[in-house]
């Protein structure tokens, strides 16, 4: 089973006056079974999508780590903290009320939603997309080996059932025209009870019933969450016994954010399809326990496109696979051919396993500050000078500021600077700059915080991350109101609702971020 983690970073840390408490709006995600979902060492190991980690960069959903090959594979975990600004509402699953969006009822303005997808094409040596190709596909995420390439073989049918919220079905039909115009897969809609993939819409309470720490996953072999718990631990839902994928099942959340549900759906259908490992390394993919990338990228398109390249066939070994894989590359990516190799070193489990402890669930405040302190004296000690060193600067930052705002911003800062330095992580610096602008907020500094958003906000646009981008307007309004701005900032507030309604669904929820980020301004704090 595959599931996903979401991030744990709230888009930035309680400064002056805030409640770190109430710094959780979204309902955060996790990480290796196919699925959204959080996995213990102990825990099997399934596939899967991308979940929410309790990174420094996600708005919800939490990715689930599992050592095993059964079950479902779960990228989006529920973690404790999350990315963005309130990126979790505290409570059980039973006190939260639903995030969903509803199009009726709402007294805010109508819901936005981004236009035709503009992904960038990866801009890498084909040596290296190779190395990770090979890497994403013959391993899960606990490391664990898998012995043969696995794939569907015939046209590719997935149907929905249950209670799928409205954005559900425009979001899975602007994702199956991506998957056939841009990845070249025979993949379609259909109503039949036959489909190879059936998504199940249910409430996050049914998930949570099966995997307590799950958004989401996806599960080999079964289409209804009902049979998961019988099946879980069977040779049946076994991905690495996995040759030929036939029948697989995702289960999303109905009353989750429109933005929580599409990203799971991005996650969880491309592992369904695709490769079920993710890699620390790879700054442009959804494929990165980091879960910085909500949406599928050019660089996964590629990886997908070549996933089904007919020169491939499941039950493929690594070795049958790696002698085709350059000519394949050099077909679908000549540019790659012409870039010169940066062989990024392999991460260390052990600074997997630190990350996984700062951010991740059930740990204490002072464990995950130690644990991301060793996080980041591994990545010094490495020598990396990439976005895994940003990443451990950036996770301790998230997780001091409510003790030492000051060395949290310290931290952020040099985030940023290596972040400046690696290529395709304008996403990156994206949520960093939310930080640094919330800070810069707290002090009064409006035209400083103003100089930091500018670049942004069209990232969070292209990268379609409405809930990064509402984020970076509700900001951009207060540094505008501190900067005596005060027309123009109503204006950014308003035009934000559109996008933070997408972003963090309910009416509910949208007015708490509001306020989260109001009270960052001296003009509005409680000793302002």
């Amino acid at each position: 089973m595959s599931n996903r983690i979401g991030h744990i970073f709230a888009f930035f840390a309680p400064y002056r006056g805030q409640d770190e408490g109430h710094n959780y709006l979204r309902s955060c995600q996790g990480n290796e079974q196919t699925g959204h979902q959080v996995h213990g060492d102990n825990a099997p190991l399934t596939v899967t999508r991308r979940g929410r980690t309790d990174g420094p960069y996600h708005s919800g959903t939490a990715r689930v780590f599992g050592n095993t090959g059964f079950g479902g594979h779960m990228r989006r975990v529920i973690l404790p903290i999350c990315l963005m600004l309130g990126a979790c509402m505290p409570g059980t699953t039973a006190d939260m009320p639903s995030r969903a969006a509803t199009h009726t009822e709402s007294t805010m303005p109508a819901m936005k939603r981004f236009s035709a997808p503009r992904p960038v094409p990866p801009m890498r040596s084909n040596r290296d997309i190779q190395r990770d190709f090979i890497e994403l596909s013959f391993e899960l995420e606990s490391g664990r080996p898998l012995e043969y390439f696995s794939r569907f073989e015939d046209p590719i049918s997935i149907r929905v059932t249950g209670s799928p919220p409205p954005t559900l079905i425009p979001d899975l039909n602007r994702l199956v025209h991506r998957l056939r115009t841009e990845a070249g897969i025979d993949v379609a809609r259909v109503r039949s009870d036959t489909a190879n993939i059936t998504i199940e819409a249910v409430p996050r309470s049914e998930i949570r019933r099966h995997l307590p720490k799950a958004a989401c996953f996806v599960v080999p072999n079964i289409s209804r969450l009902s049979q998961y718990r019988k099946a879980r631990h069977s040779r049946i839902t076994n991905w690495s016994l996995l040759k030929k994928r036939e029948k697989l099942a995702i289960f999303l959340p109905n009353d989750s954010s429109p933005q929580e549900v599409r990203d799971c759906l991005h996650e969880e259908l491309a592992q369904a399809i695709g490769p079920l490992n993710d890699l620390y390394r790879l700054p442009d993919s959804v494929f990165n326990d980091d879960n910085v990338h909500t949406v599928l990228t050019g660089f996964d398109m590629l990886i997908l496109r070549a996933y089904y390249a007919p020169e491939l066939r499941a039950g493929m070994t690594r070795a049958q696979v790696m002698r085709r894989l350059p000519a394949i590359l050099s077909r679908l990516n000549p540019a790659g051919d012409k870039i010169g190799p940066r062989r990024a070193s392999s991460t260390p489990r052990a600074w997997v396993r630190n990350i996984q402890n700062a951010l991740g669930p059930g740990a204490r405040p002072t464990q995950r500050r130690s644990a991301a302190r060793e996080a980041l004296r591994i990545a010094e000690a490495v020598g990396w000078h990439d976005h895994r060193r940003a990443f451990s600067h950036f996770a301790l930052g998230r997780l001091t500021q409510a003790t030492d705002p000051d060395f949290a911003q310290d931290q952020f800062v040099i985030a940023d600077q290596f972040y400046k330095r690696t290529p395709g992580t304008d996403l990156h610096r994206a949520y960093t700059a939310s930080q640094l602008a919330a800070y810069a907020i707290a002090q009064g500094r409006g035209e400083d915080a103003l100089m930091l958003l500018g670049p942004h906000l069209a990232t969070a646009e292209r990268h379609e991350n409405a809930a990064l981008l509402a984020t970076l307007m509700m900001l951009r309004a207060e540094a505008l109101e501190l900067s005596g701005r005060v027309a123009e900032a109503q204006s950014v507030r308003l035009d934000s609702l559109g996008w933070a309604r997408y972003g963090f669904g309910a009416d509910w929820a949208v007015r708490a971020k509001l306020r989260e980020i109001s009270a960052l301004s001296p003009l509005k704090g409680p000793n302002g």
